[in-house]
């Protein structure tokens, strides 16, 4: 599996986080952590989401393009309501992933648990490893000199 990556992002959340910017925004996401493996005979993405409500994630495929996006808002909270301290970053996270073509992009399940989003993609048929059989001729043939 093929991970788009851009060397510049981890500066750019730092930058952030040092200077107190917000968060992403619709056309500069922010990035969202991700660990990804192989389990049998499919891979799994986990994508750190906590406080984001499953109905703001947006998940979509194009050809081998995994796109998630999703959106922390902020809390309601009453009028008289002081904020003392505020470090959660909200805004709009985003994370793009090129699959591999041995992926069955047809077939990948989602689950939402405890602030994580986990996508589980199947290995294709076709990229399984098989046993080929060595069929035996028909009949034997003998060479006469």
């Amino acid at each position: 599996m093929l991970m788009r990556t851009d060397p510049f992002r981890e500066l750019d959340r730092l930058t952030q986080q040092f200077f107190g910017h917000p968060s992403g925004t619709w056309s500069r996401p922010s990035p969202m952590p991700m660990d990804a493996y192989r389990e049998g005979d499919e891979y799994v993405i986990a994508l750190d989401l906590p406080g984001v409500d499953p109905e703001a994630v947006d998940i979509d495929v194009e050809r081998n393009m995994l796109t998630v996006k999703a959106e922390r808002r902020p809390q309601t909270r009453s009028d008289d309501a002081q904020v003392e301290l505020s470090e959660r970053p909200l805004g709009v996270f985003s994370r793009q992933v090129v699959l591999a073509d041995t992926l069955d992009t047809e077939h990948i399940e989602a689950d939402y648990d405890a602030g994580v989003l986990t996508l589980r993609i199947p290995i294709a048929e076709r990229a399984k490893p098989r046993k080929i059989s060595i069929g035996a001729s028909p009949g034997r043939k003998e060479i006469r000199g």
